[in-house]
């Protein structure tokens, strides 16, 4: 990308405060905003004093204008279980209204435009592993369904624009992403386990522990973003590491890596709990010359400062 202004929604969260560092790092201007119901503010302590750096505390849902820009963006949205669960209603807000209000933005100024979408859109799976092509498996009604639907919903917004605007639309479905900044309590598999190894407690699996998740390092993740954001490709694209892990070989690979003989707990599974997930990569890899760098063991090896200063109380479901 050359030198532009950017707006990021969700920039204090996990994934938007990475991404700010990277689209400054290659000498832009970024308007980060976020509502800070699941965002950390803490996340962009460190640009401060950065003067190509400005941070609006705003929610999205709302009509805003943050002026010419040129790119778009959209990370805004709980992301895990624990938040989705406890904010539904305002998870398909900000896939409606809030992608909406992004994406006029975007046709206002002749912005480009990229929404964070997840491997979520497709459930749980019947296809293995996931292509772009595939539907998905999705509970519309599920317990689970106020952060699928919503992502589903907004992609069908982002490809209505790109078609009856001509916005320069792109769609990226994440897959299971961790590294430092990932929340300690939010639900996720790494976050959990790595923090209960870390306190000395028995580790949670849920259900057998032979669900499978597939695990990218966020620094992997930010830059197939960045490559997509550059490319002309306006369908869905999955960026994640295929490599795919076991739930219970996940907690015995950071068992080994903490050096902690303690064993594991099992609790029944929740319901909609997707059993597989892997992408398949290989039209990222054709497009865009990417492929993850960093396994698990490394990454792990490289988050595991950041868990041990953050390691907190709290058990939540393996997602």
């Amino acid at each position: 990308m050359n030198a532009k202004r950017i707006l990021v929604t969700g920039a204090a969260g996990f994934l938007g405060s990475h991404l700010c560092d990277s689209l400054l790092d290659a000498g832009n201007s970024v308007i980060g905003v976020d509502n800070l119901s699941t965002g950390n503010e803490a996340n962009l302590a460190h640009l401060r004093n950065e003067p190509r750096f400005d941070f609006d505390r705003l929610d999205i849902c709302q009509p805003f204008d943050p002026g010419k820009i040129d790119f778009v963006f959209n990370f805004a949205s709980p992301a895990s279980p624990v938040d989705y669960a406890r904010l539904g209603v305002e998870t398909l807000l900000v896939g409606s209204a809030g992608t909406i209000n992004t994406l006029e933005i975007a046709k206002k100024y002749h912005a480009g435009y990229l929404h964070a979408s997840t491997s979520e859109c497709y459930g749980d799976p019947e296809v293995h592993p996931q292509t772009e092509t595939y539907w998905g498996h999705v509970n519309p009604i599920g317990p689970r369904s106020v952060y699928d639907e919503a992502k589903r919903f907004s992609e069908a917004a982002v490809m209505a624009y790109h078609r009856y605007h001509r916005v320069n639309t792109h769609l990226v479905r994440i897959f299971n992403t961790y590294g430092p900044r990932l929340q300690i309590n939010d639900g996720r598999v790494i976050s959990n386990l790595m923090s209960q190894a870390l306190r000395g407690e028995p580790l949670t699996i849920y259900g057998d522990g032979m669900q499978t998740r597939s695990f990218c390092y966020v620094s992997d993740l930010i830059a197939g973003i960045l490559a997509l954001a550059d490319s002309d490709e306006h369908l869905p694209v999955n960026i994640g590491n295929p490599e795919e892990w076991t739930i219970l070989s996940c907690a015995e690979e950071i068992l080994k890596l903490i050096g902690s003989d303690k064993k594991v707990v099992f609790k029944p599974l929740p319901q909609d709990d997707p059993t597989r997930r892997r992408p398949d990569i290989s039209k990222a890899t054709r497009l865009l010359g990417w492929t993850p760098k960093i396994q698990l063991r490394q990454g792990l090896e490289m988050s595991l400062a950041y868990f041990q200063a953050h390691a907190e109380t709290g058990l939540v479901q393996n997602s």
